[in-house]
């Protein structure tokens, strides 16, 4: 088995159904498995994927158990020598998973790679970021986006200037589409929502940003249906633990 390729779900029937259909769809001439893990969808969600998708391998939550941990049920049972983590309002329109394995195959010293994203009406979905400090951090945390856009500590962080056409070494890239050697292991189960992908890069070697391939990224469908305040709750723990696991 070349590439295991988890997908977490959270009453985003739809989208789903779209993500599962472009990747069957597009992905071609490698040797892959498919794991939805449901974290307790009260949609039709299960009832869609046993019937359309029985080819995928489908986990169920009795709880939304979060992020990390409903990944890691998955790679536990991975038999994929990389592992891709792909984002359910997510959409292929070309063969990117073969792509990308391709491209980890033929670079070894990689650990992890993200490839082009794009809105929904195909424009450029910003997908690099530096890593968080404790500085640009907080400008999240108190929604000063606006009043510091123009301030370098930002747009470093941001990174406003990178070239999308250009193939590099990075700090991170999106969990949208992440895919990563399987050896790298687990994700960090402290995090319930956020900076999953983040730790997972700052424990990488060589984390890559590839243009060679892109897929359509709707983004955010699952986080939209969390309220504001729990949000918050989520993104200041995981910063807590970021920060006192990797220092300031």
């Amino acid at each position: 088995m070349e590439l295991s390729i988890i997908i977490i779900s959270w009453n985003v029937e739809k989208l789903l159904r779209e993500c599962l259909n472009s990747l069957f769809l597009y992905t071609k001439n490698i040797d892959f498995e498919v794991f939805v893990v449901d974290n307790n969808s009260q949609d039709q969600t299960l009832e869609m994927v046993k019937k359309d998708f029985p080819q995928v391998k489908l986990i169920i939550n009795q709880k939304n158990e979060g992020f990390a941990k409903a990944n890691n049920q998955a790679i536990k049972q991975a038999q994929g020598k990389y592992i891709l983590l792909l984002n359910p309002d997510t959409e292929f329109i070309e063969n990117a998973a073969a792509k990308a394995l391709k491209f980890m195959e033929e670079n070894q010293d990689v650990d992890i790679v993200g490839c082009k994203l794009l809105n929904t009406d195909k424009t450029l979905q910003p997908s690099v970021r530096s890593f968080p400090t404790i500085y640009s951090s907080l400008i999240q945390l108190l929604k000063l986006h606006h009043v510091f856009k123009k301030k370098k500590i930002l747009k470093k962080y941001l990174c406003v200037n990178f070239d999308y056409e250009k193939t590099q070494l990075v700090d991170q890239v999106m969990g949208a589409f992440l895919m990563f050697k399987k050896e790298l292991g687990l994700l960090d189960e402290h995090y319930y929502l956020w900076l999953e992908e983040v730790d997972l890069c700052r424990r990488a070697k060589k984390v890559y940003y590839i243009p060679i391939t892109q897929i359509v990224h709707h983004g955010n469908s699952s986080f939209k249906q969390v309220k504001t305040i729990k949000k918050q709750k989520y993104f200041y723990q995981s910063l807590l633990y970021y920060f006192k696991k990797f220092g300031l």
